[in-house]
């Protein structure tokens, strides 16, 4: 896939991804008529293919095997969308290494403070 290419695609999938999780509507659109809802979104099937929308999905989100498994459905006239049911996000308590790496720390350099009266 292409750069421009992909870079469309992953925004259209990040659209569906959020009106799924936030519009139970859409999220019920999606599901009864795939091709239709995807298009709301900028995502055009070609006509004969089939969508299928995986909701139930195990592991790690991995948006390049998206990417794969999108771009394989030009080949085969089978697309598959994943769509969990919920988001994917990490709720673990950050270590006591991520708070370090994130803090601004404690030393403070006047010198590259604006209001510095070193020069």
């Amino acid at each position: 896939m292409e750069p421009r290419e992909r870079a469309a695609f992953v925004s259209a999938y990040t659209k569906i991804l959020t009106a799924a999780w936030s519009n139970e509507a859409f999220a019920a659109k999606l599901t009864a008529e795939p091709t239709a809802a995807l298009a709301e979104h900028g995502l055009a099937v070609p006509a004969g293919s089939t969508v299928s929308i995986i909701r139930e999905i195990g592991g790690e989100p991995d948006l390049e095997a998206q990417v794969r498994l999108w771009e394989s459905g030009k080949t085969s006239g089978r697309y598959e969308l994943r769509v969990p049911n919920t988001p994917q996000i990490d709720t673990r308590e950050l270590s006591e290494a991520d708070l370090e790496a994130v803090s601004g720390g404690d030393s403070y350099c006047c010198c590259c403070s604006p209001c510095c009266s070193c020069t």
